[in-house]
């Protein structure tokens, strides 16, 4: 198994477990030790996790970008609802619109009015949340999951082929450098795809999540039109955004 793999495969463990040891690290990615605490080494230097004694723990209590197994992350709910309500102005009935999967594009879900739309998720949260509302054409690519998304080959070729308005996608973090990034680099294949295929992407993301850098790159600022984001986010954070020609939205006090 490759560098990159290791890594991806040690923060999948860390978003589910939050803590674990070198021991068993060490057993399920089969390499040695000294491996393992070198990969966590290079790990905690980009910011993703803390070593302690014997293992490695989340540097942050709420990492993004995946949601927990169980039910959604409620962190930021006030900034996450004043977003969606913002991004369901861009929603006008009989489009054909995207939500990545996340806790952001699944308060859109929640608020999206029943009327006759096209929505195109990989996401089994949104995917409930949806099923209920008749007039929705709800259409799911197939793919394996990986926690609350679908993933995999089939469902990016998928997505392909469709006719998207608008995509509306999320992030772990986003940078003025790096682009969006997450930890995880089973869910870029998706992403590219959406934003590839839609004829708008639109980036939905709370203020803390600026400056921020993940693991893998998934797109850059260029390929998205605008940031959708909360009341909390400073105007000099904005500015070097704004200077790459991406417009950013945010509710006026």
């Amino acid at each position: 198994m490759n560098q990159i793999r290791r890594y991806e495969k040690i923060m999948e463990v860390l978003l589910t477990q939050k803590e674990v040891t070198v021991a068993e690290l060490s057993e399920s990615l089969g390499v040695t030790g000294k491996t393992i605490r070198e990969d966590l080494a290079k790990l905690e230097e980009q910011g993703l996790l803390v070593r302690v004694h014997g293992g490695a723990m989340l540097a942050q209590s709420d990492q993004y970008g995946i949601l927990p197994s169980k039910e959604p992350l409620a962190k930021h709910a006030e900034e996450k609802s004043e977003i969606a309500q913002l991004a369901l102005i861009h929603i006008q009935e009989g489009d054909i619109i995207a939500l990545d999967g996340g806790s952001t594009t699944l308060e859109m879900a929640r608020r999206l009015e029943n009327r006759p739309l096209t929505v195109i998720t990989n996401d089994v949260y949104i995917i409930s949340e949806l099923a209920a509302k008749d007039q929705i054409r709800l259409v799911v690519p197939g793919g394996y999951r990986v926690r609350n998304m679908l993933a995999g080959p089939e469902s990016a070729a998928y997505v392909r082929q469709l006719n998207i308005q608008k995509a509306f996608i999320s992030a772990t973090g986003i940078h003025p450098e790096h682009g969006l990034s997450i930890y995880t680099g089973d869910l870029i294949d998706f992403k590219r795809a959406l934003i590839e295929t839609s004829r708008e992407a639109i980036a939905v993301m709370n203020h803390q999540k600026f400056g921020q850098t993940a693991l893998r790159t998934f797109a850059s600022l260029s390929e998205i039109s605008r940031i959708i984001t909360d009341r909390g986010l400073p105007a000099e954070t904005a500015q070097p955004y704004e200077r790459a020609g991406v417009t950013i939205e945010w509710k006026d006090e």
